[in-house]
């Protein structure tokens, strides 16, 4: 197995095929192989070799840290696919047929098993780190402009009737009385609401419940926190 003299156009394009289903040269995670074979090039892939420059450039970003990248550094000729000759790899006599019997397992079945384990540890500390955080609640401030029928409504108890609505995600704030005109007033008052659990039309379904107090309800202003 091998990839050639990649310091060759031939040896980078058996490289680059052998990247197009891959991202590592063995694995799941980037390990000694991929930087035995990252050193052994002279300079970055080309742009036309699109598997291996991704590749090129996604292994070098652990140049800093390489040496502590699992497994362990073989031979070139070790990596790649199995139908290329490595041509910088003295050649070897086949005197012993038995020589090609492995009785203890392969180191590459080892270093793959070894990638497994580290990919799943890290995301099981991946998915314990995010399950910490807490969840982030949508809430908006609402300014809510509750019209009575006349000047003789009684707008300290339309007051108490509009805070008198109890919600989950609904906490009401300060209140003004506002001219509209003719001795009339409105009831300015605001509220914090989650987004997910209270909208303006259920409060105005409930604020425009109280019949005999209100005429309508408007929203004056709507800012997300």
């Amino acid at each position: 197995m091998g990839f050639g003299d990649l310091k060759t156009p031939a040896g980078l394009k058996v490289l680059n095929d052998f990247l197009a289903d891959r991202s590592y040269i063995e694995g799941f995670v980037p390990s000694q192989a991929d930087v035995a074979v990252f050193d052994s090039l002279s300079s970055a892939p080309s742009a036309d070799l699109c598997h291996a420059l991704r590749w090129y450039s996604h292994i070098k970003s652990y140049q800093k840290e390489k040496n502590s990248l699992p497994g362990v550094k073989k031979a070139l000729g070790q990596y790649g696919p199995a139908s290329v000759a490595d041509s910088t790899a003295p050649a070897e006599e086949d005197d012993d047929d038995d020589d090609d019997i492995d009785l203890f397992g392969s180191d590459d079945e080892e270093e793959t098993a070894e990638a497994a384990r580290l990919k799943e540890q890290r995301l099981a500390e991946y998915n314990a780190k995010k399950s910490k955080k807490p969840a982030i609640i949508a809430k908006s401030s609402i300014l809510l402009d509750v019209k009575p029928w006349d000047d003789e409504t009684d707008m300290v108890k339309l007051e108490e009737l509009v805070r008198s609505i109890q919600m989950d995600g609904l906490l009401w704030g300060q209140s003004k009385l506002v001219p509209v005109g003719y001795g009339i007033k409105k009831l300015q008052i605001g509220c914090v609401v989650e987004d997910d659990k209270v909208g303006t039309d259920i409060l105005e379904e409930k604020i425009t419940a109280f019949e005999d107090f209100v005429q309508s309800m408007d929203v004056a202003a709507f800012n997300k926190i």
